[in-house]
């Protein structure tokens, strides 16, 4: 393992450094330790590429599976009525098969979601990333799915049969006339989403996922000291949001002024 921190810091720590007052030369080295020693500040860099790849595979399948039960719900509340024979109840079925699935989802905590699919359905997978982007996307797919549902619910039904009267069917007019002004009107809602995903993702390092929040818990635990690391974790995390908050502002601007 080398020297300790403690005995190259006389060494690696430029003469200024060692002169100055002991709270200050005291702070400097517990830095060097936490992120210089070891070259520990590495393991920041690939969480945080953890954290990203894990947070993006998980909204691609949230949107995904909420496209899917958002439209089965909205068809079944629109036009559930309406429906014939066998027609009436395929949709009955999968209509109460994705009621179940929200009430699930959204009724249970995600830790707990996700470590129900670690440790026991994919108990014998070594590839705890993409478990995790597994467990997440199922679970952003419950809230994608009713704000996806709350922008088709939100279409005017004349653009249904504007649609019809076109020569257009069902499937047809829902993906050329109504998803299109469903995404645009919850758009901004999609992208919150995302940053509550990317926050969420920090309980990955629960089950050995390494991420933000493991880096900073596996440096904090060997240099002894847990404050600078879980500072430096959560300063990256409001980086990140603070981040992704300024380009929703700006693509919710952008819907708004396309609307005039």
């Amino acid at each position: 393992m080398g020297n300790s921190p403690s005995k190259l810091w006389p060494t690696v720590a430029p003469q200024w450094m060692l002169d100055l007052p002991e709270s200050l030369e005291e702070f400097c080295y517990r830095m060097y330790k936490c992120f210089i020693y070891d070259d520990r500040y590495m393991m920041y860099v690939s969480g945080l590429i953890n954290t990203l790849i894990l947070t993006a595979l998980a909204l691609l399948m949230g949107i995904v599976i909420g496209v899917v039960v958002a439209l089965i719900r909205s068809s079944w509340d629109k036009n559930g009525e309406e429906m014939k024979g066998a027609s009436k109840t395929v949709m009955r079925i999968l209509n109460s098969i994705c009621q179940i699935y929200l009430t699930v989802i959204r009724g249970t905590p995600v830790l707990v979601q996700l470590m129900i699919w670690y440790f026991v359905v994919f108990a014998s997978s070594r590839n705890g990333l993409m478990v995790a982007a597994f467990a997440f996307g199922i679970n952003s797919g419950a809230y994608v799915a009713e704000i996806i549902r709350s922008g088709i619910m939100s279409v005017d039904a004349g653009q249904m049969e504007a649609g019809r009267s076109l020569g257009f069917g069902y499937v047809a007019t829902m993906r050329h006339i109504i998803l299109p002004q469903a995404f645009k009107a919850v758009l901004p809602a999609l992208a919150n989403e995302f940053i509550v995903l990317l926050k969420e993702t920090s309980v990955a390092s629960f089950v050995s996922v390494a991420d933000l929040t493991y880096a900073g818990n596996i440096i904090g635990g060997n240099s002894y000291d847990y404050l600078f690391p879980l500072l430096m974790t959560a300063m990256i995390y409001l980086a990140l949001v603070m981040f992704f908050t300024h380009l929703v502002g700006k693509l919710e601007r952008r819907l708004r002024n396309s609307e005039r």
